[in-house]
C-alpha cells in the first residue's frame, strides 16, 4: 500500500454504502480523513451504517440532504450505481468538487500493477482467467481480482504488495468516475448497447468505457476485440501499445483462433475445444486473457492449465449439474439479449431456456434467431414474460410456458425435456422486478435445481 497523505485532515463525502461505500469509508478513515457517509437507508435497517458509526465514522441516513453540500467536502466518493442526476452529485460537481468512485481511490493507494478490464459482456470471465493466468508464474508476486466482480478494489490494493498485480473489472458506471486511474494493460472485451437508462446515450456509454485507456502512455498496453470495425476504430484513441484479440483471424499481431485452434501472434497455444467453458463468446474471453498472459510473460503451459480446467464464473454459463441425461447450467448473469445469445450459441443439444425479467421497455424480435437456432421450449417469468413469449412465437418454437419466477420454472422445465438437453437459465433481462440483483437470482435457480434432483451444485 503505498502512503497517500492528500486526505489527511480533508473532509470526505462517501455517498451511497454497499461493498464499496463501506470499505472506501474504513480506508479513508484510516488514511486520516475526516469521512461523512451518506445512505439512503434507515439507520435502524442499515447494519452497514450502524458498524461504520461504532467505528467512529459520522453517518447520516434515510435520504440525500442537499445541506450536506454546504460542508467544505475535498471529494466525493459515490457508489457507482448513483447516477450523475443525484442532487447531491450534481451539486458537488456545479460546486467544483470532484466526485470519484470507490476503484479510483483504490489506484491511489496501490503499490502494485494494475490490469483493467472492461466491456459489456465477458468482463469477469476474462478478469478471473487472467488472474489465474498470472498466478501460474514462477517467482512472481500474486493476481488478486478486484472492482466489479465483487471484491471491492480498495480492500485489496491496501494488502497488494509491490510485486503483486490486481485485475480489476471495470464497469462504465465506475469508470465515470475515474480521474488518475491508469491501467499497465486495459482490456475493451467488446461494446453493445447497455446501460442506456443511466448513460443517457449509446454515445456516452462508449465514452464512459473508453475511459479505461485515457491515462495510459506508449509504455502501456490496450487489448482491443478486433471482430468489430466500430471496436478498432475506438483502439486509435488510445496512446497505449494495442494488442488485438480476434476469433475470426481478422488480425495475427495478437492473439486469435484459426481454423480451430489458438494462437499469439505465430505460437499455437491449444485448440479451441480444449476450452472447458463452452461458447465462442468465452473462445474471445480466453483470447484476451491470453493475450494478456503472454505481455505478463506467463507461460504457454501455465495458460492452457487453466484454460483446460477452468470450469466457469459463479453465474456465467455455470455448470450447475447433470440429472437422468439433462444438464443444468446457471447464467443468471445475462442481462442483456447478446449475453443470451452467446449462451445459446454455446451448445449443440437442445435446450430448455428459461428467460425474463426487468421490462426496460425494449422488446425482444432480436434474439428470436437464437431461439429459433437452438431453443425447443421457452419458460417466461417476470415483468417482460410476456414479450419473452412473443419473441418465441416469431422464433417458431412451440412450447411455450409461463411461470412465476425463475424457480418455479425449473420443475416444468424438467416435465418438458428429455435425457440430452441443456436446462438453462439465461434471462436477457436485469433481476430488479423479482430479485435483488442476478446473484440471488442465480443462487434460487441453483437451490431450485437442487430441490428438483436432490444432489447438491458441484464446486
Amino acid at each position: 500500500m503505498e502512503s497517500v497523505e492528500q486526505y489527511r485532515n480533508q473532509k470526505v463525502l462517501v455517498l451511497g454504502l454497499a461493498k464499496s461505500g463501506m470499505n472506501a469509508a474504513r480506508l479513508l478513515h484510516k488514511l486520516g480523513a475526516f469521512v461523512t457517509v451518506n445512505d439512503k437507508k434507515d439507520f435502524d435497517n442499515n447494519p452497514d451504517a450502524q458498524e461504520l458509526l461504532s467505528d467512529g465514522i459520522k453517518v447520516i441516513t434515510g435520504g440525500h440532504p442537499l445541506s450536506l453540500l454546504d460542508e467544505d467536502f475535498k471529494v466525493v466518493v459515490k457508489n457507482p450505481g448513483i447516477p450523475y442526476t443525484n442532487p447531491i452529485v450534481a451539486g458537488a460537481i456545479k460546486k467544483g468538487i470532484p466526485v470519484i468512485t470507490e476503484v479510483e481511490l483504490a489506484s491511489q493507494i496501490l503499490s502494485g500493477e494494475l490490469i483493467g478490464v472492461t466491456g459489456t459482456n465477458g468482463k469477469t470471465t476474462t478478469t478471473t482467467l487472467i488472474s489465474m493466468m498470472l498466478n501460474q508464474r514462477q517467482n512472481a508476486g500474486k493476481a488478486y481480482v478486484a472492482g466489479n466482480i465483487g471484491v471491492p478494489a480498495s480492500a485489496v490494493a491496501q494488502k497488494a504488495l509491490a510485486t503483486d498485480t490486481m485485475v480489476t473489472e471495470l464497469s462504465s458506471f465506475m469508470l465515470c468516475g475515474i480521474q488518475t486511474l491508469h491501467p499497465h494493460i486495459a482490456v475493451l472485451t467488446n461494446i453493445y448497447s447497455t446501460h442506456l437508462d443511466y448513460h443517457g446515450s449509446r454515445a456516452n456509454y462508449v465514452k464512459a468505457k473508453m475511459r479505461i485507456t485515457m491515462n495510459q502512455t506508449a509504455d502501456d498496453y490496450f487489448v482491443v476485440n478486433w471482430d468489430s470495425e466500430e471496436w478498432r476504430g475506438l483502439s486509435e484513441q488510445s496512446k497505449a501499445q494495442v494488442v488485438p484479440f480476434s476469433r475470426q483471424a481478422n488480425s495475427t499481431a495478437g492473439a486469435y483462433e484459426k481454423d480451430g485452434n489458438l494462437y499469439f501472434k505465430d505460437e499455437l497455444i491449444m485448440a479451441a475445444k480444449e476450452i472447458k467453458i463452452p461458447g465462442d463468446h468465452n473462445v474471445e474471453n480466453a483470447l484476451a486473457a491470453i493475450a494478456v498472459a503472454k505481455i505478463e510473460g506467463v507461460p504457454t503451459a501455465g495458460i492452457i492449465q487453466v484454460l483446460k480446467t477452468f470450469s466457469g464464473v459463479r453465474h456465467r454459463t455455470q455448470y450447475v449439474e447433470t440429472y437422468e441425461g439433462r444438464q443444468f447450467y446457471n447464467d443468471s448473469k445475462a442481462t442483456n439479449i447478446v449475453a443470451t445469445e452467446m449462451a445459446l450459441k454455446g451448445f449443440n443439444q437442445p435446450v430448455v431456456l428459461l428467460a425474463g425479467g426487468l421490462d426496460r421497455g425494449n422488446t425482444f424480435e432480436k434474439l428470436a434467431p437464437a431461439l429459433k437456432a437452438h431453443v425447443k421450449t421457452l419458460i417466461v417469468f417476470g415483468e417482460t414474460a410476456q414479450k419473452m413469449a412473443d419473441a418465441g412465437k416469431i422464433a417458431g418454437i412451440k412450447e411455450i410456458e409461463f411461470s412465476e419466477n425463475c424457480e418455479t420454472a425449473v420443475p416444468t422445465a424438467w416435465k418438458l425435456s428429455a435425457p440430452g438437453d441443456i436446462i438453462m437459465l439465461s434471462p436477457a433481462c436485469a433481476s430488479w422486478d423479482q430479485y435483488p440483483n442476478f446473484e440471488i437470482r442465480g443462487d434460487r435457480y441453483i437451490k431450485a435445481v437442487e430441490d428438483l434432483t436432490g444432489k447438491a451444485e458441484e464446486k
